[in-house]
Parts: structure tokens; sequence; C-alpha cells
């Protein structure tokens, strides 16, 4: 019984597949594939091209800034504001924080008060001897030096002519025509104006030693002013350092300190990188050293402007190179007018040198990079199927990549489909255009 449920029930299911079979509907496009056996993917590809290329040393490297600062304070004191921030971009003297001011300025006030003081007693000083703010001294154009010389000089003649007269007298003496009482009274009067000049010459010279001893006492006063004067640019110094200001134009990269903090003289204040121009370190095989010159063009690209190339010059080629890597370091600059690259930012660059050579392009997408071993590869297409090529990359020339070494000229490249293709994969090639 149960074997003719079962019969029925396999004759019920054939003919309702025989009806099914009998719709009018189209059947889907037929497949390339065979039942079991994935589709093969058509993928994009051109082929890679040879030109002319400036022959070149590739390097890479950082970008450094041309002088970095790390600005500390002249002297210690508590910060009351600090009116920058990190990234901000300054000038040449910009303050960059300001200490607490009220000793300096004290400091200050004393100082220009001590100098006004010392300044009056110069000139009184100045005033005894009769000298001006701008006169160079002369002790014998004081005015009491002139007095007492003056004095001295009618005291000589007038003891000159009493002299004479003494003489005249004496003369006439001898022959009687005078008497001994009128000769003696001449005498006296000779005697007597020879002492008085004798006194007005002492007198003058005392007086010429009191100027000089004056002008000394000017001399003092001027000492007294210049080291008044001194204490006072100190204490404007002092004034200034309450400011601390940036050295050269450029971007404040750290700021470590706040408003309320005390900072010593060891302290830093903040960093100001100076960044225009910039300077690229370059690490370039030992092999690549008698090529290199001063002056030589460097052209870089950076990852955050992969459409962008900068130019810029070969400054520095340091003479040693390193034991491990056997690179040497050459330092090139860029203007960075537009301050487009940044300290850190890693650069892949071309030396130029002289004469040209062929290169092989590809375009820049058919480039794949797996960063589990941080290569480049590319899928070339041959016999129909896709062949995975590792690939060292060269200069970039807008969208067309240069490939060093891992692939021959005229190879066929796949443009898309990159991260599903395998090697060895059974693909059908559309041929694009590659730039």
């Amino acid at each position: 019984m149960n074997r003719l449920y079962l019969s029925c029930a396999v004759l019920a299911a054939l003919m309702l597949a025989s009806c099914g079979g009998n719709q009018t509907a189209e059947a889907p496009p037929a497949k390339t594939s065979t039942p079991g056996t994935a589709a093969v993917p058509t993928v994009t590809a051109t082929q890679a091209v040879s030109r002319m290329i400036s022959a070149s040393v590739q390097a890479t490297g950082s970008f450094i800034a041309m002088d970095t600062s790390d600005v500390a304070p002249e002297a210690a004191g508590r910060i009351v504001e600090t009116p920058v921030n990190v990234g901000d971009f300054v000038k040449q003297g910009q303050i960059l924080a300001k200490l607490e001011e009220r000793d300096a300025k004290l400091r200050l006030e004393n100082a220009k008060a001590a100098e006004q003081q010392a300044e009056a007693s110069l000139r009184q000083a100045q005033s005894r001897i009769g000298l001006g703010a701008d006169q160079k001294f002369d002790a014998s154009n004081v005015p009491e030096v002139l007095a007492a010389k003056a004095a001295y000089e009618s005291a000589q003649a007038q003891a000159k002519l009493a002299e004479a007269d003494a003489q005249r007298y004496e003369n006439l003496i001898k022959t009687g025509d005078v008497s001994r009482s009128a000769y003696e009274k001449a005498r006296t009067a000779a005697d007597t104006a020879a002492a008085q000049a004798n006194s007005a010459r002492q007198q003058y010279e005392a007086t010429l030693n009191a100027a000089r001893q004056n002008f000394q006492g000017v001399m003092t006063a001027q000492a007294s002013v210049s080291g008044a004067h001194a204490m006072t640019e100190l204490a404007i110094k002092a004034m200034d350092d309450t400011l601390i200001r940036a050295p050269f134009d450029g971007f404040v990269s750290a700021r470590p300190v706040a408003a309320g903090q005390y900072v010593a003289l060891t302290n830093k204040i903040a960093t100001v990188l100076r960044v225009t121009p910039i300077k690229l370190d370059l690490q370039v095989p030992e092999s690549n050293a008698p090529q290199m010159k001063l002056g030589s063009v460097v052209e870089t690209s950076v990852p955050g402007y992969p459409n962008r190339k900068f130019t810029g010059k070969v400054t520095a080629i340091n003479p040693a190179v390193d034991p491990n890597s056997r690179t040497f370091s050459v330092e090139a600059q860029f203007p960075n007018t537009d301050l487009a690259l940044k300290p850190g930012m890693f650069a892949t660059s071309r030396i130029l040198l002289n004469g040209s050579s062929e290169g092989i392009f590809v375009p820049a997408r058919a480039v794949l990079t797996d960063a589990s071993t941080n290569s480049s590869q590319v899928f070339f297409i041959r016999d129909g199927k896709a062949r995975v090529a590792v690939v060292q990359l060269g200069a970039k020339d807008g969208d067309m990549v240069q490939i060093l070494s891992g692939l021959a000229p005229g190879a066929t490249v796949a443009l898309d489909h990159l991260q599903d293709l395998y090697d060895g994969q059974s693909v059908q090639v559309f041929m694009g255009k590659g730039d």
C-alpha cells in the first residue's frame, strides 16, 4: 500500500514539472562560465609606455624647519599673559608671553631718578669752572684763573718798573744827583713790588690748581652720570625682559606654559619654527655620491598633495656616510611661500642630474599598495590571465608614475578591479585610456 502512495506522489511531481517547462518566459542570458565555475571578470587595461625622462637619483626623506627656536625667558617671573597658541603664525619680535612687571617697573623708576640726580650734580660741577655741557676743559680758560693770571701779569709789570727805578736811583746816588733817602725809598718800593708779584704768582698757581681739582670733580660727576645711565639701561632691559618675543617669523609649534605659572631661565616658553624657506633632509645611497652637486634641482611630492610637484635645490651635502644604512644626507631648500610644506612631512624626491634616460610609465591608478609587505604591485595581463608583478616606483609625472623595475615596456596593465584580482586569474580585457 505504501509503495502505491509513493508511486502516485512521484507521478504527480513529474506532471507538475512538465507543466512548468511549457511556460513562455525568456531564459536569462548565457554566462561564459559553466555550472560550478565563477564568471570571468572584465577589466580595463592599458599599455605601459616608454618616455624620455631626465636622469635622476631617487631619494626619500622628511621636511624639517629652517630654524627651530625653543624660546626661554631672559628673567624669572610669573606669567600673566600668553597671547599666542600652537599653530599661530608670529612675526619677529611679536610677544609670545608676558611676565609680571611690577618689580622691573619700580627698578626702572628708581634708576631714572638716580640718573637725573647725577646729571644735576654734573651741571653744578661744570658751572664751578665755567664749563659748558659740550665744551672741552682748559684750565687756563677758567674765569678765576684768567683773573688771577691778569693780576699776576700786572704785578710782574709793576715789579719790573719799580726795579728799574731803583736801579736808576742807585746810579744817580753814585754821582750825587739824588739823596740816599730817595734811593732807599725807590729800593723799598721795588722790593715791595717784587713781593707783590711773587704773591700774585702764587695766587695764580693756586687758582690754576683749584680749577684742575674742580675739573676732577666734573670727571667724577660724569662717571656718576655714566654709572647711573648704565643702571637705567639695565632697568630698561629688565622691563623689556618681561616681554618674551618671537626670534623670527614662523609658526608656534609648542607653548607648554600658561598664565599664573612661575618660570625660571631654563623653562621653555614656546617653540617657533621658521618654514619659509623649509629644508628637506634626503637619504641618498652612497653609490650616488659622485653625482651629487650643490644647486641641483630637486623635484618632490608628498602624500598630502598627491597631484602637486614641489621644486627646490640642493644646498648641502653631508660628506659622511651612515655605516648602517649606507646612505648619506643631502639637504635641499624649498621656498614654501604658500606654507603648504610642514616639518615632519614625508617626501619622495628626484634629484635631477645631467642627461636623460628612457623610463617606463603606467597610470598611478594601476599601482596597488600591499600594506602587509609595504610593497607596490601591478597586475599585467598575459595569455588572458592576470599576473601580479612587484614593482619599484620612481618619479610621478601628473597621473603617471615611473616603474623602475618589475615590469617590461609595452606590458598590458589592469586599471580597475585591482582589489578583486589574484595571480593567475582568467580575465577579459577592455583596452582603455591610460591617462
